[in-house]
């Protein structure tokens, strides 16, 4: 085959409001166009979703986000069938549209097992019986997939333990934070941050990402306190929308809420200067399926603290300070003592720093792209019968 590869990349919808897997398929589409322009001709596949009964009763929405998914975007999916060499499917929680594509040419990317855990560990997430239902609509359709790419080796092997997916179908193409978007200055970016943010004050720590369960913000909060105790001027940022009614009494009752400025997941640009400004980032996580943030961090030249799950040192190396999960007295320990080399030791808190932007240039979304082209020719030559390696 000559020419470019025709690919649709499926992306979810933008209505769901997940900025990491909205991130997926625009930095896809944003390094194909700039780089593989001959060789890949991608179609960003992003229908709008409907809204019916949300339209007048707002809390309905999940049950709006359930039938879209179901309903109205594999119909969508009928115009399209047959158009494109390749399909890809961004995010593994949308892989029952595999069924409504030619699954020999699908890739899938899997990003976590979150959406999964209702079936393959019931015992650890029990859920009702129709919800199990779609769950296994998904699993079906991300075990018809050509091919499933993981964002980590944790996934990989989580898919093959748990789901029993053969290792000729999965392989490990990581997520990207390029460099350029996390450590150039963006006059407007700062500017903006600065008016979210208000000017500096003390020490700023920063927590990126929402506040489901596995996020463990409680632990945050407990840290947080912690830290607050010995260092009452430090501060805390939260991107990533409001805390959950539990989540704001922890904090009311720990004394937080004056401490704590919570932002909406913001642009990119924005998001980066938020990175820049802050001391110190937090991932208080006991389940992660890359950990964005971390990568994201370093990349800014900003250290991180992370639980220390086996995914968050896969993708942090050594350039990461880990703690136990839920263990707030050795989170706070670990944090006071960072922010006593950052303001008594420079020399090794440059070096610090300088380490973590090394192992975030490990990470590109231009690597990521390429890597995925590759995927994409084996798909296409193995679906049209040729004889390549798995």
């Amino acid at each position: 085959m000559t020419r470019p590869l025709r690919v649709a990349v499926v992306a979810d919808y933008a209505e769901e409001g997940w900025p990491s897997m909205d991130l997926v398929a625009d930095m896809l589409m944003a390094h194909f166009a700039a780089e593989h322009a001959g060789a890949v001709d991608a179609t960003l596949v992003r229908p709008a979703m409907p809204a019916r009964v949300s339209r007048l009763v707002p809390r309905a929405r999940t049950f709006d986000r359930v039938l879209a998914r179901v309903m109205d975007y594999p119909r969508s999916l009928a115009a399209i069938r047959g158009r494109f060499d390749v399909y890809h499917v961004v995010d593994h929680s949308y892989a029952h549209l595999v069924h409504d594509l030619p699954a020999d040419r699908v890739l899938v990317t899997c990003h976590d097992l979150d959406a999964l855990r209702s079936v393959l560990q019931p015992e650890l997430e029990p859920r009702p019986w129709f919800y199990r239902m779609l769950v296994r609509r998904i699993l079906s359709g991300l075990r018809r997939a050509a091919h499933v790419a993981c964002d980590s080796d944790a996934t990989r092997s989580a898919l093959g333990t748990l789901a029993g997916f053969p290792e000729t179908q999965l392989s490990v193409i990581a997520n990207g934070a390029d460099l350029g978007d996390y450590s150039d200055r963006d006059g407007a970016a700062e500017v903006e941050a600065a008016r979210m943010l208000g000017p500096k004050r003390g020490v700023e720590l920063l927590h990126v990402g929402s506040t489901i369960e596995r996020k463990r913000i409680d632990v945050l909060l407990d840290v947080f306190a912690a830290v607050r105790q010995a260092r009452p001027e430090v501060r805390l940022t939260r991107v990533g929308g409001p805390f959950t009614a539990e989540q704001r009494v922890r904090a009311r009752d720990r004394g937080l809420l004056d401490a704590i400025t919570i932002l909406p997941f913001v642009d990119r640009a924005t998001l980066a200067a938020v990175y820049r400004r802050s001391a110190l980032v937090l991932l208080t996580s006991d389940r992660e399926g890359f950990g964005l943030p971390v990568v994201e961090a370093l990349a800014s030249a900003t250290p991180v603290v992370a639980s220390d799950i086996p995914v968050l040192r896969e993708i942090g190396g050594d350039a990461v300070t880990y703690c136990p999960v839920g263990a707030a007295a050795i989170w706070a320990a670990a944090i006071l003592r960072l922010i006593d080399e950052r303001e008594r030791e420079p020399d090794a808190w440059d070096a610090r720093r300088r380490h973590g932007l090394a192992r975030a240039a490990e990470f590109s979304w231009s690597r990521y792209t390429t890597a995925v082209a590759e995927r994409y020719r084996i798909i296409a030559d193995a679906a049209a019968g040729a004889a390549v390696p798995s």
